[in-house]
């Protein structure tokens, strides 16, 4: 199975004087910056370039060849290793990759299936129960959406890219069982 990796990331935090976790002393530290990526929502720690400094929700390149700001990436790191700035900004940042490819998330709503025979792909995202899950189902029958702002109109009660960013970061902190968008974390053993 191919590895799939992030090309692009969004800057959470940057950190000049290196990551408060690390051992080392502060003269020995390198400037990191903690990123989400935009396809699989991984949070990374990247060592940037040379005299560069990176700024909150700047889009920035993770690709192997196309790298221009980050020398390196790190290492992947878990929820509760980003630091209070990071978790604040992370529900923009995901609202800023959403944005980014909307065409994947309406696909989401139009293709969503059955789990298992009592749970449905859309009961996932919070905010929707099988009332608003029913509402859905019908309104697709009748036309794909088009767009989120669609999904709003014709599904009233529904915030579809406020349920993505709910969904989105209980995925990143590891709070569920499925992982409809997000890659999940490797836990011990595995």
């Amino acid at each position: 199975m191919q590895k799939k990796y992030e090309d692009f990331g969004i800057v959470l935090d940057f950190l000049p004087h290196g990551s408060p976790s690390d051992p080392r002393p502060i003269h020995l530290r390198e400037p990191v910056a903690q990123v989400l990526g935009e396809n699989f929502f991984t949070l990374l720690e990247v060592v940037p370039a040379k005299d560069v400094t990176l700024h909150s929700q700047e889009k920035i390149s993770l690709g192997k060849e196309t790298r221009d700001k980050v020398e390196r990436i790190r290492q992947r790191i878990g929820y509760e290793d980003l630091t209070a700035t990071a978790k604040n900004e992370l529900p923009h940042a995901i609202g800023k990759a959403i944005e980014e490819n909307e065409n994947r998330f309406v696909e989401f709503f139009n293709k969503a299936g059955p789990l298992t025979t009592r749970l449905h792909q859309l009961e996932l995202l919070p905010g929707v129960g099988k009332k608003l899950m029913w509402v859905i189902l019908q309104e697709r029958e009748k036309g794909p959406f088009k767009s989120l702002a669609d999904i709003g109109e014709r599904v009233k009660g529904l915030d579809a890219k406020g349920s993505l960013i709910k969904r989105i970061l209980l995925e990143i902190q590891g709070k569920d069982v499925y992982f409809l968008f997000a890659r999940p974390m490797r836990r011990a053993g595995e």
